[in-house]
């Protein structure tokens, strides 16, 4: 097989039977991550006493942690390696899936999705898998691949667990009302088995590659004073990020026996902020405590790396991935309201909530095949950071196109309303494409992303793709604080700008990494 070939079903290769066995997993954790969102009504219509509240703040709990378990995660996979982390992961969060299946107090379902949001960090100890597996010219699309075809799981999630708690769970097998339950419990258990069919199914590395773990799971390592400001300056977003979840928390109304009231009082919420305040300043002290010693006694030149790249890789991934999110799930209500006024020939509406939700899909669904092709355009690129900066501006575009899909009308109740900036059916067709190329750009981004983070440093690929994983989440998290604050147009604006801010940062920032297509190595893809 040639060297710039990837024949993804030659099974007789070992680094594409790791390839596939790692996208499954990554789709299975996915798959349990967004497990609860598809079965949300039928929740409400089984539990007497579960309101809508409760499922706004559930949806809260299910991303809170995951952006401190992306970082915590990524320093254990440069300690441990990625096979036993993830088979770990797998099944250790099996048990939280299975305590929320068959919660009987909100309490205990809060605290098994606050502790079930850690699985979100899956995904980046793939990417130290297929990096430790693909060499540099190929690294790219593998990892497209393993990202694009792995993140489907929340999509499969959404589409069969409903199915499967109606025809397998009720009609079947009889469970009535603790059908979802019993899906949610399959659910959690195949992932627990396939976590311990993993370790047995890969190695860490390919025969007669040695990969050099890190001796303690401690703050990334900086080679110069300069990188160390900017390490602990960009730390402390993942911390503010989570302080601003605990607000959004605080101030969802739930009601008990009646009455309204707030999840916890602000007391709690002002001890929340000391105690991620106190985090963050203890990860500050051990962060100098670890590189000061290091910087003082003198960088060696072959260790030295742009921590400056990984900034401006942590910005793309908060402008692509973030805004994905935080898009998929406003887009529905955002073309259900704006297209309301347009009606067939019997005087129906056209957009309906059905239509709407396939139109949203669409801008999940090409993530199968553009993410993957953002991998590939890296590796065949002659320049990684001219594919990032191309597909940066493209997001840019896609996004301001997508807010001249509607116009502002008139002010009713106080709110802004957006209707369609021409008439007729062609326009809702041009909004539809508008979308999907948007959507094309935004999820390809994310695939060049992943291409580039295992060359900047492959000592710490697990810390960086760890950090750069979890300001996806940051930014959904900003992203959807924005929206609830402003219309759906100046949100698109927005957005834009975050892709166009980026785009200037990786073009000031953003190092082409040396080696990035195999100059320096010899062919590694024959095991």
């Amino acid at each position: 097989m040639a060297a710039t070939e990837l024949k993804l079903f030659d099974f007789s290769k070992e680094p594409i039977r790791v390839l596939h066995f790692t996208w499954i997993a990554f789709f299975l954790t996915f798959y349990v991550w967004f497990n609860m969102a598809p079965l949300a009504t039928t929740m409400l219509d089984s539990i007497d006493w579960l309101t809508k509240s409760h499922i706004k703040v559930l949806m809260i709990c299910n991303v809170a942690l995951t952006i401190p378990a992306r970082i915590v995660v990524g320093a254990m996979i440069d300690k441990y390696g990625p096979r036993r982390v993830f088979s770990g992961l797998m099944v250790v969060m099996g048990i939280p899936a299975i305590f929320f299946a068959f919660g009987n107090s909100f309490i205990q379902l809060m605290v098994a999705r606050l502790i079930l949001g850690s699985i979100g960090a899956g995904f980046v100890i793939g990417i130290k898998m297929v990096a430790n597996w693909f060499p540099a010219k190929m690294v790219g699309r593998a990892e497209g691949l393993y990202a694009g075809w792995g993140n489907f799981g929340s999509a499969a999630a959404a589409g069969s667990l409903p199915f499967f708690t109606i025809h397998l769970m009720d009609k079947w097998l009889g469970f009535g009302d603790d059908s979802w339950r019993w899906t949610l419990f399959l659910n959690a258990l195949i992932c627990m088995i396939y976590g311990m069919v993993y370790w047995f199914l890969v190695k860490d590395n390919p025969p007669g590659k040695k990969q050099i773990m890190a001796k303690k799971t401690e703050p990334m390592m900086v080679t110069s004073y300069k990188d160390l400001i900017q390490y602990i300056l960009w730390s402390f977003p993942l911390v503010g990020a989570m302080g601003v979840l605990a607000w959004k928390i605080q101030t969802v109304q739930i009601v008990t026996d009646g009455l309204s009231h707030n999840l916890y009082s602000e007391n709690v919420l002002y001890l929340i902020y000391g105690v991620l305040a106190l985090l963050y300043v203890g990860h500050v002290i051990k962060t100098l405590q670890v590189n000061l010693p290091y910087l003082k006694a003198g960088v060696p030149e072959k260790d030295k790396y742009s921590w400056g790249s990984v900034a401006a890789l942590n910005s793309t991934y908060f402008a692509n991935f973030g805004a994905e999110l935080a898009v998929v799930s406003m887009l529905p209500m955002f073309f259900e309201s704006v297209f309301a006024p347009l009606m067939n020939d019997a005087g129906e509406k056209i957009m309906t909530a059905e239509m709407a939700g396939l139109v949203a899909g669409s801008f999940a669904f090409v993530n199968l095949v553009a993410r993957p092709l953002g991998g590939l355009l890296s590796d065949m690129m002659s320049s990684r950071k001219r594919t990032m900066l191309i597909y940066m501006i493209g997001i840019a575009i896609g996004f301001f196109g997508m807010a001249m899909i509607g116009k502002y009308d008139a002010v009713v109740e106080g709110e802004q309303t957006i209707v369609p900036m021409f008439d007729g059916m062609w326009w809702l067709v041009v909004s539809v494409i508008i979308t999907i190329g948007c959507s094309f750009f935004v999820q390809g981004a994310e695939g060049a992303t992943f291409a580039v983070i295992p060359m900047v440093n492959k000592k710490m690929t697990g810390q960086i793709a760890g950090m750069a994983g979890a300001y996806g989440n940051v930014g959904a998290v900003i992203y959807l604080v924005i929206f609830s604050l402003v219309d759906a147009k100046t949100f698109f604006y927005i957005v834009a700008a975050g892709a166009a801010l980026s785009f200037i940062f990786c073009w000031l920032m953003l190092e082409e990494p040396k080696g990035s297509h195999g100059e320096d190595e010899d062919d590694e893809f024959e095991n």
